[in-house]
């Protein structure tokens, strides 16, 4: 066992990093209609292009080259939940705003799951 661990911790650890992924995003989807109630910004972080493309009713869209010259259009008194396509730049975008002071910000990964 430890040896295919050695072998294959590469793969192992990637496997673990797309698992957090999913799980964490199914979790935020799951607390979407409660953080909705308290008034949580919706942000889609993607380019205006792909905005433009399709687009989830009720998301704002900042896209992360911009998210740091406009962060005075997200209030820092509700939760924040950022997607994008996948789940990359969102996780970009949340780590931009906790350092920026956000306390509650929460990467639902993919935009399509704001329409859940």
């Amino acid at each position: 066992m430890s040896h295919f661990i050695s072998q294959y911790w590469p793969l192992l650890l990637l496997v673990a990093w797309f698992g957090y992924k999913a799980w964490n995003s199914r979790r935020v989807r799951g607390m979407l209609p409660q953080l909705k109630t308290q008034g949580a910004t919706l942000v889609d972080v993607r380019t205006s292009n792909e905005y433009a493309s399709a687009h989830a009713p009720g998301t704002v869209n900042i896209p992360l080259d911009e998210l740091g010259r406009r962060l005075s259009e997200i209030p820092r008194t509700a939760p924040v939940v950022v997607g994008c396509a996948s789940g990359t730049r969102s996780g970009m975008a949340k780590m931009l705003l906790r350092k920026n002071g956000y306390t509650e910000v929460h990467n639902i990964g993919a935009w399509t799951k704001f329409l859940d």
